[in-house]
């Protein structure tokens, strides 16, 4: 059964277990020990809500972060919208992980008063494009590397 609920700092060490897979299958060299999970994720300034499902052994499955940035950010999200970032084990795709997130941020979108999310995905990456047209995410905007997808969040 899968369980969420927003991540809290003692979260981290898992959500860098969790990352680091998936990262190192893209090739990236980005952060992702427990300290950099805390401050960019559990307790970023700009954050909204950043969830976790876990199974019935405690084990994390996938987090899912939703920060409302300021002006002139680095992700160019414009301003007012939410960015969004999904992160699912390797081993648990497409099994409702990924669904059960969003219905919480969702949540927090429409409470934030924000009105549209935004995901960047790289467009090497069609598992994630999937998953956020499956959410009902529309290209909005496609560079060299990424594919910029728009949710437009109803009350």
């Amino acid at each position: 059964m899968i369980t969420t609920r927003e991540a809290r700092p003692e979260d981290a060490q898992g959500m860098s277990e969790l990352i680091t897979p998936i990262l190192e299958g893209w090739g990236s060299n980005r952060r992702r020990d427990p300290e950099h999970m805390r401050a960019n994720y559990i307790e970023h300034t700009d954050n909204i809500r950043c969830t976790i499902a876990y199974d019935e052994t405690g084990q994390i499955l996938g987090f899912q972060s939703l920060i409302l940035p300021k002006t002139a950010n680095p992700y160019n999200t414009p301003d007012g919208w939410g960015e969004i970032g999904t992160y699912v084990a390797v081993s648990n795709g497409r099994s409702g992980i990924g669904r059960a997130m969003f219905a919480d941020s969702l949540d927090a979108a429409r409470k934030a008063g924000i009105t549209d999310i935004e995901a960047s995905i790289g467009r090497d990456n069609p598992q994630g494009r999937a998953y956020y047209a499956a959410m009902g995410f529309v290209t909005h905007d496609l560079t060299e590397t990424l594919d910029r997808k728009r949710y437009r969040v109803s009350p």
